[in-house]
């Protein structure tokens, strides 16, 4: 009997520690996948958004200069960018593959600051709007309320939801009108981008320089701080992007409890 006892002792210790093992493994596992999606959103959302500002003034220099070598320096530094943004959307692809999401995306981190050297408490919004008035793109921006009350989670969502919709606006809408609209109130954040329809040339290399991923990653991202996201055409052939936030969420991961959102187009 003490023999028995004692082989089904260790039999169970074994199991128990395969188990632990199993799970620490699970776990890991689970801390790269988020690793790889936070990855994937960071290079998506800044360094895709800086490059196609540098395709843009490359293009414009392209077009007003009237110094031939400068003209085929400019057509050289566009083109490196499309394909520098091909690459970037084929790196981002790799990092959300379906073997790396679990579930989650890095929309939420530490409570930092904005990536880009942007502080939380200023959401930077105005110099998102300058950036794409430097390349030629006519944006209004309107801001109501006390924006200070909003918490560095939400900041950092609503500040990603307007840099997503100002790249769109450059890449797939030359020559249209935006309005970014941002109204803090008592217990939310609403935020709206809409633009008219295009009325230039779009630049083919660079609208589809995309990884397709952008409105889809914004989505995920609303979810995980219990906001709602909606987007799609306009009736004047515009496109429109509209997001409510709660004005205050816990930056423990824990605390956040998603809510679907509501969408309306593909992003």
């Amino acid at each position: 009997m003490y023999v028995a006892a004692r082989r089904g002792l260790i039999a169970a210790l074994t199991e128990r520690a395969e188990r632990a093992e199993r799970e620490q493994f699970l776990l890991a596992e689970r801390a790269r996948a988020e690793e790889r999606v936070r990855l994937a959103g960071e290079m998506h959302d800044v360094v895709t958004h800086r490059v196609s500002l540098m395709v843009l003034q490359a293009g414009a220099l392209r077009v007003v200069s009237s110094d031939e070598r400068v003209r085929a320096e400019a057509e050289g530094l566009r083109a490196a960018g499309c394909q520098a943004l091909e690459e970037l959307r084929d790196l981002v692809g790799v990092l959300r593959s379906p073997e790396s999401a679990a579930g989650v995306v890095g929309a939420v981190g530490d409570g930092g600051g904005v990536s880009g050297g942007v502080g939380v408490g200023d959401l930077g919004l105005s110099v998102l709007v300058e950036e794409s008035r430097a390349v030629g793109v006519e944006v209004e921006l309107s801001e109501v309320g006390d924006r200070s009350v909003s918490s560095p989670v939400v900041a950092r969502t609503a500040y990603r939801i307007v840099q997503e919709g100002l790249t769109n606006v450059r890449k797939h809408a030359p020559g249209c009108g935006v309005w970014v609209e941002v109204r803090y109130e008592a217990d939310r954040v609403r935020l709206r981008v809409r633009n008219t329809a295009p009325t230039g040339l779009v630049d083919r290399e660079l609208a589809s320089s995309g990884s397709g991923s952008g409105l889809k990653g914004l989505r995920q991202r609303v979810e995980l701080v219990g906001g709602t996201f909606e987007f799609g055409p306009r009736p004047d052939g515009g496109f429109h992007i509209e997001s409510e936030l709660p004005i205050y969420v816990p930056t423990t991961r824990s605390w956040i409890r998603p809510r679907r959102p509501r969408v309306h187009g593909q992003g």
